[in-house]
């Protein structure tokens, strides 16, 4: 599970970790953008089904004995939740990521011009990461954090592969 704010390289470094490991790779915000997509309003009961789809996906999967690599904010322990649910049912081992950027002035410049192409969901403002920084509830779960702020995604991938055990 790739956890953190917009921007710290959640998306670029999960697929990665999928093309060397050939694990299955899910993003909440892909997911929620093809709900809005649809024309579903947008907001927290949308941004909740987005989880909860992308968990059901993840419960296929590792039930067909995918390795499933998700990426999502993650930043409240109800969304966690949805994690912990998945790998009860499916009897799968859950690895936390949490991934940051502790230079303030790094993250912001790459949140500047960044494109993900999704049409729907859009990109966050500053001000956005900031009021979701602040938002954030704390791990209760064991979580591996790691700083993107100066490594690339492939050097963060790579420890992620060697480091962590994902196969």
């Amino acid at each position: 599970m790739l956890s953190g704010l917009p921007g710290v390289g959640k998306t670029s470094i999960a697929e990665i970790v999928v093309a060397c490991t050939g694990s299955v790779h899910l993003s909440v915000d892909a997911v929620e953008d093809s709900m809005l997509a649809c024309g579903l309003p947008r907001g927290w009961v949308v941004g909740v089904a987005a989880y909860e789809a992308t968990r059901a996906m993840a419960e296929l999967n590792l039930g067909l004995g995918h390795d499933v690599v998700v990426d999502a904010v993650d930043d409240s322990d109800e969304a966690r939740q949805t994690w912990r649910a998945a790998a009860a049912r499916t009897g799968a081992d859950i690895e936390y990521v949490h991934l940051l950027i502790s230079d303030a002035q790094e993250h912001r410049r790459r949140l500047h011009g960044r494109d993900r192409g999704l049409a729907h969901v859009g990109e966050p403002t500053w001000a956005d990461v900031q009021r979701r920084r602040s938002d954030c509830a704390a791990w209760s779960d064991a979580v591996a954090e790691i700083d993107t702020g100066e490594r690339t995604a492939d050097e963060v991938a790579d420890l992620l592969v060697t480091g962590l055990g994902v196969r």
